[in-house]
């Protein structure tokens, strides 16, 4: 059934908010904050897409979803049809429908968004994933035809994931690697339960299994086998990498080795991957203390300060050098945080860890700041103000302020590109240096969203494709010249 509404009342429709727990409720477990927009609601958010005959929303998107096409299916009630339409471009929906930035990209230029709030995409793709997975609906993608050459993928977080399902689609021979216990990369290790549940990701990672896709964990790709090990003995034909970026970043200030003091890698991932979460359940005790200051403003410190105050600390503080204006997290996220009881010490910057009498943190001296010319991310830099010190006083430290990728991959690796942050070089078709070779996602970016590791993980996958294509025509020509 059609939307007959006219684009004017289609506007005058106020944007659905989507269902959640309540903070004070939330904030004491790890079960998922929001649970999206019901079928009502979704009845009538679906009605305030005006069908734009310019589809900017698809230009904003990474993968380059057919929005338009996916919502007019929402409308008919064809649920399934609508998860379909986006599995064309994006194979893990419900994934993306919960943690990607749609404010920043598809709905940042919804022309609705002008003069009020933009279609919840994301909420809307979240609905027809979920719509597809609790009703068991999601078959796999037919491959007409199966090729013999054989892809390894290294990594199974986004970009991985996102490009072993496009070649499994184009019907090559697909193997991932990944080396932990079970796959997901970041998605697992990084983002906590509350964000994304463990039962989603698995599910959507049965289903790039569905497409033939084999998944060897415990396999590290540089200690089991080397990249040119792949290729030259277990015959290999391209290789993309795609292990992300876990090294942690940090501050080099006086007391950073102090007992006390954590990378929010090494934190989330006892906690999410470890599921240190549910100790006394699984044997992954996290010690907390009593006053926890996380130090960063992206969504991995988000995740930290929200985690830790699930735990049972007495007071989380988020420390950032700049405004809450120029956070890089989410809105939702940063909003949720807020909600949930997180002191904000925002244009804050840490210059010392202060160690009590059993050399565990007792305090953080900080220097207040204020915001200078912009740098070269366009974002205004922070400035000390003079004399402006003050002790903070906390017992546990998280660092959030970045990471880079593990180096053993590219050490293993002759021939390999690298750049001078450790990130592995490549061109605009994620092609690196050594020849079959690809690699995408916080690898050769350095740290950023799911949803562009995942537009990295297509890209490889269609170099790879155009790759094995141009070498196969040669290699037919070759056979035909040499029986000539």
């Amino acid at each position: 059934m059609p939307n007959t509404l006219k684009p004017s009342e289609r506007m005058k429709i106020p944007r659905q908010t989507p269902i959640e727990q309540e903070p004070e409720v939330r904030k004491h477990n790890f079960e998922e904050v929001s649970f999206g927009l019901d079928e009502s609601l979704v009845s009538q958010e679906m009605l305030r897409c005006i069908d734009c005959k310019e589809p900017y929303c698809v230009k904003g998107c990474p993968v380059g979803i057919d929005i338009p096409g996916f919502i007019k299916l929402i409308v008919e009630k064809d649920y399934l049809g609508a998860a379909k339409k986006i599995k064309e471009k994006n194979y893990l929906p419900a994934i993306t429908g919960r943690v990607c930035p749609q404010e920043t990209q598809c709905e940042a230029v919804c022309p609705i968004g002008k003069k009020h709030q933009p279609v919840a995409i994301g909420k809307l793709e979240r609905f027809v994933a979920d719509y597809e997975r609790l009703h068991n609906s999601s078959d796999g993608f037919v491959v007409k035809e199966k090729r013999k050459e054989k892809v390894a993928i290294v990594g199974t977080g986004p970009a991985g994931l996102t490009c072993a399902a496009e070649l499994a689609k184009l019907g090559y021979n697909v193997t991932m690697f990944e080396a932990l216990h079970a796959a997901g990369g970041v998605l697992r290790y990084g983002i906590p339960e509350f964000r994304l549940p463990k039962s989603i990701l698995d599910s959507e990672i049965e289903n790039v299994k569905k497409l033939g896709v084999e998944i060897i964990t415990n396999f590290v790709i540089g200690r089991t086998a080397t990249v040119d090990e792949l290729m030259d003995d277990l015959g290999f034909d391209a290789v993309f990498l795609g292990t992300g970026a876990g090294t942690p970043t940090f501050l080099g200030i006086p007391g950073e080795n102090l007992p006390g003091v954590f990378s929010a890698s090494e934190f989330l991932t006892r906690v999410n991957f470890m599921s240190g979460y549910k100790f006394p359940e699984y044997d992954t005790p996290v010690k907390i203390g009593r006053r926890v200051a996380v130090i960063g403003g992206g969504n991995t410190a988000m995740d930290a300060v929200r985690t830790a105050n699930r735990l049972g600390t007495e007071k989380a503080y988020l420390v950032y050098r700049r405004s809450r204006e120029e956070m890089p997290a989410r809105e939702e996220e940063v909003k949720h945080a807020e909600e949930e009881g997180v002191e904000f010490h925002i244009l804050t910057n840490p210059i010392r860890i202060i160690s009590g009498e059993n050399k565990w943190v007792k305090a953080m001296e900080c220097t207040k700041m204020q915001l200078g010319d912009p740098d070269d991310s366009g974002r205004r830099r922070p400035v000390v103000i003079p004399d402006s010190n003050f002790i903070m006083d906390v017992d546990t430290v998280i660092l959030a302020i970045g990471q880079k990728p593990n180096p053993i991959l590219q050490a293993t690796t002759p021939g390999l590109n690298m750049s001078k942050r450790g990130t592995v070089v490549v061109d605009e078709n994620c092609k690196t240096s050594r020849e079959g070779v690809f690699a995408g996602g916080d690898l050769s970016r350095g740290g950023a969203t799911v949803i562009l590791a995942m537009e990295d993980g297509q890209r490889s996958a269609a170099a790879i494709h155009n790759y094995l294509e141009v070498k196969s025509q040669k290699a037919k020509v070759k056979t035909t010249v040499s029986l000539a």
